[in-house]
């Protein structure tokens, strides 16, 4: 066994069986103040944005459970993230579940206290909408804040006008929010794995026309993953930037709770080898989101949720850990 770290460490399933104990991400101490923390994993019960299945309100709470059988070392790098950094579990944002735009106040609000203390978000959804307040909750607690670059993985582009006669904000609009509000520099934006029909053939016309990199399924599959890889590291480049992790850019064999499954996606290995492959970007915040427990009561999605943040948190553990 390792010799014990200086900081929060997860409970010992070989110690404590992992079900019992607290119900965090990986079995973390909670807490309410983060200002000693270098990552926040953060909760974020929201699925006000949902146009199609709603449920994903509930899945930071199923993510964290699942996560209960994530151990502390990288299987394939050996990385330790919780002795790279201090890293605890916050809870979750507030939200109103009645109230769409107050619930995007009060999670920018909460990203923003965190990160005003120079600490990291690492947020659990949640719809993908969540993506937009805690975008504008680290520009407002960073000065000198400059548009952010972006690793997408997603079925869809996310970057739609509006739905239903001028409703701006669902979980198909965000990175166009985002983008016009100067939260990301759309040139250091990629995209990956995007499929499924479309509402029209100018679906993603926007998005390309202002430079956003699109990879489509059709492309990874000729590219291949390294090539992928290697296209993503070079727009995004080594500027500070987000990454946000759809688990419907995974095909719905593997990953069916989700609110919006498009068939013949990405499998999970190919995702962790993605992941794995970002190495060494100056990520300085992430999220995964569109776990809908309701539609998997197996739990297998929110278990890919579960590791797909572990590999999330690894590599921003390294990010910060280079930027001391």
């Amino acid at each position: 066994m390792s010799s014990p770290a200086p900081w929060p460490q997860p409970m010992d399933g070989i110690v404590t069986p992992r079900f019992a104990g607290p119900v965090t991400f990986m079995r973390l101490p909670q807490v309410e103040d983060t200002s000693s923390l270098d990552i926040a994993l953060l909760g974020v019960p929201f699925d006000l944005g949902t146009t199609n299945r709603a449920g994903a309100r509930h899945g930071p709470r199923e993510i964290r459970n699942m996560s209960a059988i994530i151990r502390r070392v990288h299987p394939a790098t050996g990385m330790e993230p919780c002795r790279l950094c201090r890293v605890a579990d916050a809870g979750d944002t507030p939200t109103n579940p009645a109230d769409l735009m107050q619930s995007l106040e009060m999670i920018e609000q909460r990203v923003a206290e965190i990160r005003n203390h120079g600490t990291w978000t690492l947020a659990l959804g949640g719809d993908h909408l969540i993506s937009l307040p805690i975008l504008r909750g680290i520009a407002r607690a960073t000065p000198g804040f400059t548009p952010l670059g972006m690793v997408h993985f997603d079925a869809h582009s996310d970057t739609t006008d509006s739905y239903f006669g001028g409703m701006r904000y669902t979980h198909g609009t965000p990175f166009r929010r985002a983008i016009e509000e100067g939260l990301l520099d759309p040139k250091r934006v990629v995209q990956i794995g995007i499929r499924g029909s479309l509402y029209s053939p100018e679906d993603m016309d926007w998005a390309a026309s202002v430079g956003v990199r699109i990879i489509k399924i059709e492309e990874f599959e000729s590219l291949g993953v390294e090539a992928t890889i290697a296209e993503a590291r070079r727009v995004v480049g080594d500027a500070p930037a987000y990454l946000t992790f759809d688990v419907d850019s995974l095909d719905p064999a593997f990953a069916p709770g989700t609110g919006t499954p498009e068939i013949g996606g990405l499998t999970p290995r190919e995702a962790q080898r993605m992941l794995r492959g970002l190495r060494g970007l100056h990520l300085v915040g992430a999220d995964v989101v569109e776990v809908a427990p309701p539609f998997d009561q197996s739990g297998g999605t929110a278990l890919i949720g579960a590791n797909m943040m572990f590999e999330i948190l690894c590599l921003m553990a390294e990010a910060r850990t280079a930027k001391r």
